[in-house]
């Protein structure tokens, strides 16, 4: 039995979602995100107009007219939402944490999917595999993807984005698109594990995080505790040094990130706590659709 309180808080992710969802499938999702390929549907009467490259001659000789081969495009897509629910996901200082943040952006991917008919998976880690969804259709199984998004309490708090993206390539072998969400807060050597995905899947990077993940502000001395190690600092905020330092560090890791995803050419979404997240998609829709066209 699901509490009372968590369906009402299910129910306000899914109309906020849904909503934009339905404004994304309006413009630009089905155009940014292809299936796999084209099939051939028919042979019919050659019509005015038609490609001649396109004439099935060996039906056109049996018949005495001229008739041509129609493909359609093989629209279904799998979409896999690939989510951190590490601990430095439960940070936010500005009316949100990432965690939430993420819940409700893969809830709006997840409705854009299905009301373009194709298959939602989920697949959340920590520095180990939490908890697998298979790719399914339709609405209630995007809300069994809020729950599990909304509730899932991870037993690892450290991040292994390796890890992850080697399990995902050996469960997922059929090309599709995925998403992997994360505040890339990882030490690892998971850009070369990054490299094999991009090469078989669509993959874009989703990359969440805060201001103060940025900036500190000038409150004195802080003391400031490392969610997924437990290391403990503290740290003077008053010093302009300690701020510069701060700040200059975490521009060494964004730095790394946009360089990483650059030269695997994955395209990138940058999504802040407190910020209009609707705003940001339909604006990196956008931008992915002028990239395509090119």
């Amino acid at each position: 039995m699901i509490p009372t309180e968590l369906l009402q808080k299910i129910r306000r992710i899914q109309i906020r979602t849904s909503r934009a969802a339905s404004d994304m499938l309006a413009g630009q999702y089905h155009s940014v995100f292809k299936g796999r390929g084209i099939e051939f549907e028919e042979v019919r009467a050659y019509q005015f107009g038609d490609d001649v490259r396109s004439i099935d001659w060996n039906v056109t000789a049996r018949v005495g007219d001229p008739h041509v081969k129609v493909f359609r495009e093989e629209r279904e897509l799998t979409v896999m939402l690939l989510v951190d629910v590490s601990a430095s996901l439960g940070f936010g200082t500005r009316s949100q944490t990432k965690r939430e943040l993420v819940t409700e952006a893969c809830a709006t991917l997840a409705f854009s999917a299905i009301g373009n008919n194709d298959k939602v998976g989920l697949l959340l880690f920590s520095d180990r595999i939490e908890r697998f969804v298979p790719p399914r259709k339709g609405t209630q199984h995007v809300l069994r993807v809020i729950r599990e998004l909304l509730v899932h309490e991870p037993r690892g708090n450290g991040t292994d984005l390796t890890m992850a993206l080697e399990h995902f390539q050996k469960i997922q072998r059929r090309r599709c698109t995925a998403f992997l969400v994360s505040d890339f807060i990882d030490g690892g050597t998971w850009p070369r594990a990054i490299a094999p995905v991009r090469r078989r899947h669509d993959l874009v990077a989703i990359d969440v995080h805060d201001l103060r993940e940025e900036a500190l502000p000038d409150v004195g001395m802080l003391e400031i505790t490392d969610a997924e190690t437990g290391e403990i600092a503290v740290v003077d905020s008053s010093s302009a040094t300690v701020r510069a330092g701060w700040a200059q560090m975490a521009q060494q890791l964004e730095d790394e990130r946009v360089s990483t995803f650059r030269r695997h050419r994955i395209d990138r979404l940058s999504l802040g706590t407190g910020d209009d997240f609707i705003d940001e998609l339909r604006r990196f829709f956008k931008q992915r659709e002028a990239r395509l066209a090119r």
